[in-house]
């Protein structure tokens, strides 16, 4: 059981949280319907994400057995064959799109059954394609990333039917582009210090070229943030001017995830860093906290 949890990932289900994101800044965190068909949508979005990762794994294997880290991969190692391996991304996929049909029982999400369900499965064919052909081509294969948490807000007001604002939009995007750029920071590193592209579109980027573009994205997303904070109709749909004091957690932590990815060297994987970073998650507490405060109290 333990090599299958090990290959469907759990833990990266925190990705899947941006679903709850349209949710929160729609100001409707308290409204038990949209909660309900949030959490449908996040069960149903990391089910599909597991069967993608049975997918990638699949199609990696062989340069996942070379890898110092990666070998100890399920199916690298042999501990999870390749035909319970596509069984189980099947089974997996399956559960997603019936997981999905619980949205029938909240009746303020019915309608939006048929729009989340389109989302979902876009997502789970981009990826299929990611993972077989696109990720191999440099800057294509962050922006594809980005692009997936952009979907899962997609799908989170979908079925909340709150509307995105083009700032949540843009903000979703490039934050998670800075975040992708860190990882392949990694990447670069293992290539230097070993002299093997850990991915095959890893020699289509260096060290001066990664701090570069986390550097533009770090900022472009801070702007985009405070743009977002005081836009009129954001002070308007909250009934506050205050939401530009929020900024400086934001930039505490860009700051600190930099830290992270340029002194520290261990920005390969997100999820790991926000779960074991103590720092990291207090700033991201500090953040939620100030937020609710100045949109649901004052």
């Amino acid at each position: 059981m333990k090599p299958i949890l090990r290959l469907i990932r759990p833990k990266q289900w925190i990705k899947n949280l941006f679903v709850f994101i349209p949710m929160f800044f729609g100001g409707s965190l308290l409204n038990v319907p949209d909660i309900l068909a949030s959490a449908v949508t996040f069960l149903s979005f990391s089910l599909a994400a597991s069967s993608i990762y049975c997918f990638n794994d699949l199609i990696d294997v062989e340069a996942d057995r070379r890898h110092p880290v990666k070998c100890r991969r399920p199916i690298a190692s042999g501990a999870v064959s390749v035909r319970t391996a596509y069984l189980l991304m099947g089974l997996l996929f399956a559960l997603s799109m019936a997981v999905l049909l619980l949205l029938r029982i909240v009746p303020e999400a019915r309608q939006a059954l048929p729009g989340v369900l389109g989302v979902i499965l876009f997502y789970w064919l981009l990826n299929l394609a990611y993972c077989a052909r696109l990720k191999q081509y440099a800057i294509l294969d962050v922006c594809i990333v980005a692009f997936g948490f952009v979907l899962r807000i997609l799908a989170g007001g979908l079925a909340t039917e709150v509307w995105l604002s083009k700032w949540i939009v843009l903000m979703t995007f490039l934050l998670t582009l800075f975040l992708s750029f860190a990882k392949r920071r990694d990447d670069v590193l293992r290539m230097n210090e070993t002299g093997e592209a850990p991915r095959q579109n890893t020699s289509r980027y260096n060290l001066t070229f990664i701090n570069e573009a986390i550097t533009i994205t770090a900022s472009v997303t801070l702007v985009c943030y405070i743009m977002y904070t005081v836009s009129p109709e954001v002070s308007a749909n909250f009934h506050t001017d205050h939401l530009y004091l929020t900024s400086v957690f934001v930039l505490l932590g860009l700051l600190r995830y930099i830290q992270i990815a340029v002194v520290d060297k261990q920005s390969g994987d997100p999820t790991k860093v926000i779960l074991r970073d103590r720092f990291t998650q207090l700033i991201v507490v500090a953040w939620g906290l100030s937020f609710l405060v100045i949109i649901y109290l004052l």
